[in-house]
């Protein structure tokens, strides 16, 4: 018997949900709340394996209370049931310790699917969810790839980006640090090897994505 408490401020949903378990034969709801505060004030008494939260609630977040409750019942599993499908909401609560991540609108056999999934111990989301992961982590990755351009980059080099981004031609860069043009063609070319970049305008672009300069 999986013993399972719900969070959430919307009473009708509450009473859709628990309505929707109690016809599961081994699932056992052990409490319903409206917020986090009461929820986790309540894990002792109700002793549950798994709670389902929203992350919209008064007072503590969904993500809030799985981050709490984490720290002290790090053997709980904890799904979150939510109508946000964004980056930050998705992956705050992954980060947060929330083993699965479920829209509202999911049918009763995904949901108990999910909820055996991750008292098994594994991880459930949904395939949208499991999109905004992915792209999340690819934006990560190129982040990443960037910084660490960025961090390639010589302090003479870094100047002469943030020139090329305030609109001076070669002439104009040599003679503000006092180096020949042939020096700042130069730098130019290592610049836009370091940085996979083909003209002025790409340096312009990536001086700005990277705040060296300001519009």
């Amino acid at each position: 018997m999986i013993k399972v408490v719900l969070a959430d401020d919307h009473t009708l949903f509450r009473d859709g949900i628990k309505s929707l378990l109690a016809g599961s034969a081994n699932i056992q709801v052990v409490g319903t709340f409206e917020n986090g505060t009461d929820l986790i004030a309540n894990i002792p008494q109700t002793d549950p394996d798994l709670v389902l939260t929203d992350i919209s609630m008064p007072g503590l977040s969904g993500i809030e209370t799985t981050k709490i409750l984490m720290e002290k019942y790090p053997q709980l599993k904890i799904i979150i049931l939510s109508m946000h499908l964004n980056d930050d909401f998705v992956c705050n609560s992954v980060r947060a310790g929330a083993k699965g991540y479920l829209p509202k609108d999911i049918r009763k056999d995904e949901l108990l699917k999910a909820i055996e999934a991750v008292y098994q111990g594994d991880t459930y989301f949904t395939k949208e969810v499991n999109e905004v992961l992915m792209q999340s982590l690819l934006n990560r990755n190129q982040e990443d790839l960037e910084s660490e351009k960025l961090k390639a980059l010589t302090k003479r080099e870094i100047e002469i980006i943030t020139l090329v981004g305030e609109g001076l031609i070669n002439k104009e860069i040599a003679n503000r640090l006092s180096i020949s043009v042939r020096t700042v063609d130069a730098h130019k070319s290592n610049i836009m090897h370091k940085l996979e970049l083909k003209s002025n305008v790409e340096i312009v672009k990536f001086a700005i994505k990277h705040q060296l300069i300001t519009i």
